[in-house]
């Protein structure tokens, strides 16, 4: 298994089952059921989405803010959630 806690600038890590209960947590997301939740409705939207336009469905969802994001990926039927933080002088690249 993945240790979440290993991924650079994570801030914080929830593992889930498949129905959105959650295995394991840390960080700023230690014991969080209230964003367990939001995670898991937001998975349940994109498989509605996905099934009708595609049949294989998606392989990671990313939410982006300005000073971090959220990277949800179901691997071995279970849901990993990592919030990662940005560094502060952190710019876009530039579009030509």
């Amino acid at each position: 298994m993945l240790n979440l806690e290993r991924i650079p600038d994570q801030v914080g890590y929830l593992l889930l089952t498949e129905d959105g209960a959650v295995i394991s947590s840390g960080g700023e997301m230690e014991n969080d059921e209230r964003i367990a939740n939001v995670i898991y409705g937001l998975i349940s939207l994109a498989d509605k989405v996905d099934s009708t336009i595609q049949e294989e469905g998606y392989k990671r969802i990313s939410v982006v803010y300005d000073d971090h994001c959220y990277v949800i990926c179901l691997s071995n039927k279970k849901i990993h959630v990592v919030k990662r933080k940005f560094l502060q002088n952190h710019t876009e690249p530039a579009v030509a």
